[in-house]
C-alpha cells in the first residue's frame, strides 16, 4: 500500500497555497509525517487542519489516515534516485543512465497510482468494444498508432488517424458499441478534449490516459487512467511519459487477449506466419 508520495508530487503545482505548504512538509519530511496527528501537521506545515483535509480530498483518499499508510508504504521501498535531466556536455555514460533509470522510475510511479479497478473497466469496455478508435496529437498519436498494431493482431478493429481532423470526423461516426481511448500526457490538448466530447456525446465509452491529477481530459471521459513521469527540460520531449503509456498500452492489451486467450493465440499465429512468407 503506496503511492503517496508520487501522487504528491505530481500534483504538487496545482495545490492551492495552504495545500501546497502541506503537500511541502510531506515531501521533505515523510517519515516524521507518519507520526503527527492532523493538529501537529498542520502546526509544523503552517497550514490548517481543513486545508489537510481538503487535501486528502484532492488526492482521492479516504481520509487522513489512508495518506499516512501510502507515505509509510513508499518509505518501506529502498531509496529512488529521482528523476535526472540531461545536463551540458554529459557522458555517454551518463545519459545512458539517466534515461533508462527515468524510464524505469516512471513506470514504478505509475504502478503505484494505478488503480487497478479502472485499469479492469477499461479492459472490459475494449474488449466488449465492436471498434477501438485512439484519438492523439504529436507524440501520443505514436501511442494509438502502437495501440492500433498491437489489437489488429488478435482481431479487435483498432483504429488511429495522424490527423486531427479525421479524427475528430471519426468520433461523430462512433456508437455506444465503439470504445475511444484519448491520449494527452497534459490532460489539455483540445483537439482530443474535443474527441473525446463528441465520442462521448454519441454514446461511445471514453477511456483517458494523463498525467495524474485533475484535467480538462480526466473529467470529460468515463474510465481516466493516469501515468506519472516529471517532464520537464529537455525531457519535456515526451520522453518518459510516452513510455509509461505505452506501458499502459501493453496492459490494456494483454487483458483484453487475456480474456480471448485461444482466439488471440490464433491470431497472433496466423499474423505471424503472414509475416514470414514475405
Amino acid at each position: 500500500m503506496n503511492g503517496g508520495l508520487v501522487r504528491l508530487r505530481e500534483v504538487f503545482e496545482t495545490l492551492n497555497p495552504s495545500e501546497r505548504k502541506v503537500a511541502a512538509f510531506i515531501l521533505q519530511e515523510p517519515a516524521e509525517m507518519i507520526q503527527m496527528s492532523v493538529a501537529d501537521l498542520a502546526v509544523r506545515s503552517g497550514s490548517s487542519q481543513a486545508a489537510i483535509v481538503r487535501l486528502c480530498k484532492t488526492m482521492g483518499f479516504k481520509g487522513y489516515q489512508d495518506l499516512k499508510l501510502k507515505v509509510a508504504g513508499d518509505l518501506q521501498e529502498p531509496l529512488a534516485t529521482g528523476y535526472q535531466d540531461i545536463r551540458p556536455n554529459d557522458s555517454i555514460s551518463a545519459i545512458i543512465q539517466n534515461v533508462s533509470n527515468n524510464n524505469i522510475q516512471s513506470i514504478r510511479d505509475t504502478m503505484k497510482i494505478m488503480e487497478e479497478g479502472k485499469v479492469e473497466e477499461a479492459v472490459a469496455a475494449l474488449d466488449q468494444a465492436k471498434r477501438i478508435f485512439m484519438f492523439g496529437v504529436g507524440a501520443s498519436n505514436l501511442i494509438g498508432m502502437d495501440a492500433q498494431q498491437k489489437f489488429l493482431r488478435i482481431n479487435k478493429v483498432c483504429i488511429s488517424f495522424p490527423d486531427p481532423h479525421v479524427q475528430l470526423t471519426s468520433a461523430v461516426m462512433l456508437t455506444p458499441e465503439d470504445a475511444a481511448v484519448c491520449i494527452s500526457y497534459s490532460g489539455e490538448t483540445k483537439e482530443v478534449i474535443r474527441a473525446a466530447s463528441i465520442a462521448k456525446e454519441n454514446g461511445c465509452r471514453t477511456i483517458g490516459i494523463t498525467k495524474y491529477g485533475d484535467s480538462t481530459l480526466s473529467r470529460s471521459v468515463d474510465i481516466p487512467l493516469y501515468t506519472s513521469s516529471t517532464e520537464n527540460e529537455i525531457r519535456s520531449g515526451a520522453m518518459s511519459s510516452r513510455i509509461t503509456q505505452l506501458n499502459l498500452i501493453d496492459i490494456l492489451y494483454l487483458g483484453v487477449a487475456s480474456r480471448n486467450y485461444e482466439n488471440s493465440v490464433k491470431y497472433l499465429d496466423q499474423s505471424r506466419q503472414a509475416i514470414k512468407r514475405l
